[in-house]
C-alpha cells in the first residue's frame, strides 16, 4: 500500500502517538510499548502518517489486527496451559466484570436452555440438567485478566470440542460465537482452533459446587489459553459460524485473539 503523507506544520507526532496509545487496552499497550512502539513503527505497519487522534486510532486498529494475526499464527492447539494443585487455588477467587456483583444477571436455571445455532447438524436447545449429564472433567488453571491480575480456580465441565462433535458442528468453520445474559448483551467470538483446544470447557461447577452467580451461572466458557474477557459468563447461546460478529470488548478495540 502506498504511503500517504499527511504533513501539517506544528503537529507533534510523538505526542499524538502517546495520546493515541491511551485507547489501547492495558495489556495490549504494554506489549506494544515493550516491542518499541514509535511513530515510525506505526507508520511502517499502516502505511500512513499520524496527523490527529482519529488517524492514530485507525493506525492502532491496524496494529491490533496485525497482533491478532500473529497470535493466531503461532498458537499451538496442542500446547496446554499450566495446571496447579488444589493448594494453589486463590481464596477467595475474585469477582470481575464491568458492573458490580449486585448487577450480575440472575438466571433461572430450571427455565434456562442453551440455544445452539449456525453450522451444526443438531440445533436442539439444551437444558441444564441435560448438559450436566454429559461427561465432565476438572481443571485447576489460572485466569489472567487484561487488567494485569490473575487468580487460580477449579473448574468442572464438558470439553467444548466434545460438545461440538456431539451436535455435529462444522469443525471447518472459523468461529464459535457466544451470547450472554448480561444487561448489555455481552458477546464474544472464539476462533475454532481455540474452541477445539482440549482445555476449553463448558463450565458448570466451581470448586466442586454449582457455578456461583459471581462466576457465570448457569454456564461459563473457560478458555485458559485466553485472557479473562474471552471467557464469557452467563452464556445463553452459541453459534458456529464463518462470519466475524465482533464482541463486547472486541468492538471497543480489544484484540479478538487475546491469548494469555
Amino acid at each position: 500500500m502506498a504511503k500517504r503523507p499527511f504533513l501539517i506544520p506544528g503537529v507533534d507526532k510523538r505526542l499524538l502517538v502517546k495520546d493515541s496509545l491511551k485507547v489501547m487496552p492495558d495489556l495490549t499497550r504494554r506489549r506494544f510499548l515493550t516491542a518499541g512502539a514509535s511513530f515510525g513503527a506505526l507508520t511502517m505497519l499502516t502505511g500512513c502518517d499520524v496527523i490527529d487522534s482519529s488517524s492514530a486510532e485507525e493506525m492502532l486498529k491496524t496494529v491490533s489486527k496485525f497482533n491478532d494475526a500473529v497470535q493466531a499464527f503461532i498458537f499451538n492447539p496442542d500446547a496446554l496451559a499450566p495446571t496447579f494443585p488444589e493448594s494453589a487455588i486463590t481464596k477467595p477467587f475474585p469477582f470481575n466484570a464491568y458492573y458490580s456483583l449486585d448487577e450480575a444477571p440472575e438466571v433461572d436455571g430450571k427455565a434456562w436452555k442453551l440455544e445452539v445455532r449456525g453450522l451444526v447438524d443438531n440445533k436442539k436447545s439444551w437444558t441444564l440438567d441435560e448438559l450436566n449429564q454429559l461427561p465432565q472433567v476438572t481443571q485447576i488453571t489460572r485466569h489472567i485478566c487484561v487488567e494485569g491480575w490473575s487468580a487460580i480456580g477449579s473448574w468442572t465441565g464438558t470439553p467444548l470440542r466434545d460438545f461440538l462433535k456431539l451436535i455435529g458442528a462444522d469443525m471447518r468453520a472459523k468461529y464459535v460465537w457466544f451470547q450472554c445474559a448480561d444487561k448489555d448483551g455481552y458477546n464474544s467470538p472464539l476462533d475454532m482452533r481455540s474452541a477445539l483446544h482440549p482445555q476449553t470447557q463448558m463450565t458448570f461447577k466451581f470448586a466442586g459446587e454449582t457455578l456461583p452467580v459471581a462466576y457465570g451461572f448457569p454456564m461459563k466458557i473457560r478458555v485458559p489459553t485466553k485472557l479473562g474477557f474471552k471467557n464469557p459468563k452467563y452464556v445463553v447461546s452459541m453459534e458456529v459460524t464463518n462470519d466475524y460478529k465482533g464482541g463486547y470488548w472486541e468492538d471497543q478495540g480489544y484484540n479478538s485473539f487475546s491469548g494469555s
